[in-house]
């Protein structure tokens, strides 16, 4: 995704554009190929296996746990295999943990408000445990995702068959990742070690940014009475995973206007009803765009990343499709907002107040 660079484009009598025009120009653009269709590739076979397998089972319930678990694939996309071996390690503990912790309230059948401390909580946790070790994707989002959505279905199995789910998948999503260092067998000095050797003023201000914008904006869908807050929360967190301002206001208008295209994408696959098996399979190859554009433009691999999140929410927990599109609209508007809210009001400490920085 393209970062605003706050360039003046001078107009024909040499005054200075207006700045809409450059940044309509970031909204759109695409980023450089960073060995996409090679990452797209891995995390759509790490989601396809367990998720297939799933299906043949008759288990189409347990598909959001093992898709949870194969999103480690996501990590440590351009980097060598034992790198990336660790950092989906460390991206595991993230992950695999959020997965575990929503299970475990799940089961317990906390309360909305419960869920809303506890994510914000976690949020900040992750966000310090995510620029400790420099993960990539950055920030807690897929952490706080997992959380939220699994605490929030309901348990159709007992929770340490959810668990199983989960792990296995992320144990082989991690296989794939470092299956192509039987060819090249090299190996790296120093792969994992923490890159941030303390814990700086910006960095604890950033696990606050993540707290705030967590807790407002699953407080916000609660008080509005919508059924998914925890999309409102993963919604909140979003922006932040960029690295300044003007790409974290640009990363929220991404996940508004890319949630809102989902959602019409949606409409076309829920509304007929298809089978359980055309749903399932639907979430395999959804995977495979949803990666692929994922690091080059946000907004646009949210048009396939919606559906996806959407069938296999479904498939845990059928509901009316029209009122759970609904949600996940209202919901991403009110997280994307807070979210940016709180990244322009609370700043990098010592920088200036330019709105693009």
């Amino acid at each position: 995704m393209a970062k605003m660079t706050g360039v003046r484009v001078m107009g024909p009598q040499g005054g200075a554009a207006p700045r809409r025009a450059t940044v309509r120009r970031s909204l759109l653009a695409l980023g450089p190929a960073q060995g996409d269709r090679m990452s797209a590739w891995r995390v759509g076979l790490s989601v396809a296996v367990p998720s297939l397998g799933l299906l043949a089972l008759g288990r189409p319930g347990l598909i959001i746990y093992a898709v949870f678990g194969a999103f480690i694939g996501m990590y440590g996309r351009n980097e060598p295999h034992q790198m990336r071996l660790v950092h989906q390690a460390q991206a595991a503990v993230l992950l695999v943990g959020g997965t575990l912790i929503g299970i475990g309230l799940s089961a317990l059948g906390v309360r909305p408000w419960t869920l809303v401390l506890t994510e914000a909580f976690i949020a900040g946790v992750g966000s310090l445990f995510a620029d400790r070790y420099r993960l990539k994707p950055a920030g807690p989002f897929f952490c706080l995702f997992a959380l939220g959505a699994c605490a929030s279905v309901p348990l159709a199995v007992p929770w340490w068959g959810a668990a199983i789910a989960c792990v296995g998948s992320a144990g082989f999503a991690a296989m794939v990742g470092f299956a192509g260092w039987f060819g090249a067998q090299t190996w790296a000095s120093g792969a994992g070690r923490p890159v941030v050797p303390t814990v700086s003023a910006a960095v604890l201000v950033h696990a606050l940014r993540y707290v705030l914008a967590v807790g407002t904006a699953g407080a916000a869908g609660i008080l509005m009475g919508i059924g998914h807050p925890y999309w409102a929360m993963a919604a909140g967190a979003v922006p932040l995973a960029a690295e300044t301002l003007g790409a974290r206001v640009q990363r929220g208008i991404h996940r508004v206007f890319g949630t809102l295209a989902g959602v019409g994408l949606t409409a076309l696959v829920l509304l007929p009803r298809p089978s359980v098996m055309v749903l399932g399979l639907l979430v395999v190859a959804l995977q495979f765009p949803s990666e692929l554009f994922m690091a080059r433009h946000y907004g646009f691999a949210l048009v396939f990343f919606t559906p996806l999140v959407l069938v296999m929410t479904y498939l845990a927990a059928p509901t009316d499709p029209g009122i759970l599109m609904a949600d996940r609209a209202v919901e991403t508007a009110i997280g994307a907002a807070a979210g940016v809210l709180v990244a322009v009001f609370i700043r990098e400490p010592g920088t200036s107040r330019n709105p693009l920085r």
